[in-house]
């Protein structure tokens, strides 16, 4: 199978731009731009992790690939029978089949869950609403995807609270697993969880991608949790991607000043090892009011003339290593090994 042929999502210029409204006949006065041209590429049984501060648009990428959120432009094509299908084209209300072939898991297992629905009730809902169970099929298909999981069968009958945040965790995952998705996006599914859970969490999460062959758009801040569960991965800065590469190729030689200053932040695991942490000033800029040129010039400490009025295309440095600056060919930046 070629690389073409194994897209299983394809994201072009995807842009979300929320009204900003005042006055008493709430007139708008501008726009939030959330996402503001991105371009995504998810292949077949692959996790492509995407990566950034909070505030720089990931949470609203997923949103927009699952079709939760409507798109202020661009376009969304996934692989149905063979081709891909432009989904941004599709009517709301005949998305059902896309909807039983995607799913999402949650960041808080804490207020993900209904607190006044058993186990049995939430992980069957997705079952109940797209018809394909009920009673008691609909009792063993919960059974089984309890047991895949690691919870308890006996666990069925039990409301959310009487539960830790990893097996909160883990009931959403079965949840996300109902319809036997092809992609899930994991809006960063171990976060709200301890050190010691999140380990279990994501080994789950690679195991159950191996048995089913699930494509992930792995939503993160924590640079070190993405490098194990990646194969590519996609640095975002207010609202747009600034590098794309393979997860080996971007830590050991990271090409975006944005990306090198997150690989710094990386604790490192051997104390005495010397650090060089890059620490970037001021916070990630108002999205109403972008700056002009590179968005990342403001806080770039190798940023010149050209940053600051010609905003850099996102293009090919190598075959797989997409990257968004004027200055990445001659920048020598440091990066990481991955352990």
């Amino acid at each position: 199978m070629s690389d073409v042929d194994s897209v299983l999502l394809e994201a072009v210029g995807l842009k979300k731009h929320f009204p900003i409204q005042r006055g008493f006949f709430r007139k708008t006065v501008g726009y939030v731009r959330a996402v503001d041209g991105v371009d995504l590429t998810i292949h077949e049984g692959e996790t492509l992790g995407l990566v950034g501060e909070s505030g720089s648009g990931k949470t609203t990428v997923g949103r927009l690939i699952l079709r939760a959120t409507d798109l202020t432009e661009g376009t969304i094509r996934f692989r149905r029978d063979g081709e891909l299908v432009d989904l941004t084209r599709v009517p709301r209300s005949e998305l059902k089949p896309y909807r039983r072939e995607t799913s999402i898991i949650f960041q808080d297992p804490f207020s993900s869950l209904d607190p006044r629905m058993t186990v049995l009730d939430i992980v069957g809902e997705p079952l109940r609403i797209h018809g394909l169970a009920d009673g008691d099929k609909l009792r063993e298909r919960v059974r089984e995807l309890l047991q895949l999981v690691g919870l308890r069968v006996q666990h069925m009958n039990r409301y959310p609270y009487a539960f830790s945040g990893g097996q909160r965790q883990r009931i959403g995952i079965a949840r996300a697993l109902a319809l036997q998705p092809r992609l899930v996006v994991a809006d960063e599914p171990v976060s709200a969880l301890d050190v010691s859970i999140q380990a279990q969490v994501l080994n789950l999460l690679r195991s159950l991608q191996q048995r089913f062959g699930l494509a992930y758009l792995f939503i993160s801040h924590d640079l070190a949790v993405v490098s194990h569960v990646s194969q590519r991965v996609a640095v975002m800065y207010l609202g747009g991607i600034v590098e794309t590469a393979p997860v080996d190729a971007l830590y050991d030689r990271p090409r975006h000043p944005y990306t090198e200053a997150l690989l710094s932040a990386i604790p490192k695991s051997d104390p005495d090892e010397p650090r060089s942490r890059i620490i970037l000033p001021g916070d990630i800029p108002n999205p109403a009011n972008p700056p002009s040129g590179c968005r990342f010039h403001p806080r770039c400490r190798y940023a010149r003339e050209v940053c600051r009025v010609e905003r850099p295309a996102l293009r090919d440095l190598t075959p797989g290593h997409q990257v968004a600056c004027h200055l990445a060919e001659e920048l020598e930046l440091t990066g990481v090994k991955v352990q």
